[in-house]
């Protein structure tokens, strides 16, 4: 049995796309935030340079998928590509060992596509054919 301190397994996970009923992803990359630095001299007192946040980015995320006949995502990338961004909440959630209970997830707030790469095409693989859809939003909680 698994303890508190136990690392969760990176591929148990699920995505919930708002308003989404297709999807079964195979990658989710790219979760991150970053405060920006602003640094500043106080008068007086050159010698130290002094810190405060700035504005706030989030990194894009990248999901990967298996090729379906689903249009719903390439659908939710046409909004975009119309200049009407279609805006959902995501969310990235991580499940147990046993892959049936949610241990934690992030909610990305106001997501919308800009970016789609098709699945690379050989007539001499095998493979699940895997396209890529990239995601900005505005803010991220973990829950």
């Amino acid at each position: 049995m698994a303890n508190g301190t136990d690392p969760y397994r990176a591929y148990n996970f699920k995505l919930e796309i708002a308003g989404l009923t297709e999807g079964h992803f195979t990658a989710c990359e790219g979760l991150g935030v970053r405060v920006e630095v602003i640094r500043y001299r106080e008068g007086g007192n050159n010698q130290v340079v002094r810190h405060i946040p700035g504005p706030v980015d989030y990194a894009s995320v990248t999901l990967r998928y298996g090729l379906t006949a689903s249009r719903e995502l390439w659908d939710w990338m046409l909004t975009a590509v119309r200049g009407q961004a279609e805006r959902r909440n995501v969310s990235i959630i991580m499940l147990d060992s046993e892959g049936s209970g949610e241990v934690t997830r992030w909610n990305l707030f106001e997501a919308w596509p800009s970016e789609w790469h098709g699945a690379p095409l050989d007539a001499m693989n095998r493979e699940i054919a895997i396209e890529s859809l990239t995601l900005v939003f505005d803010s991220l909680e973990r829950a």
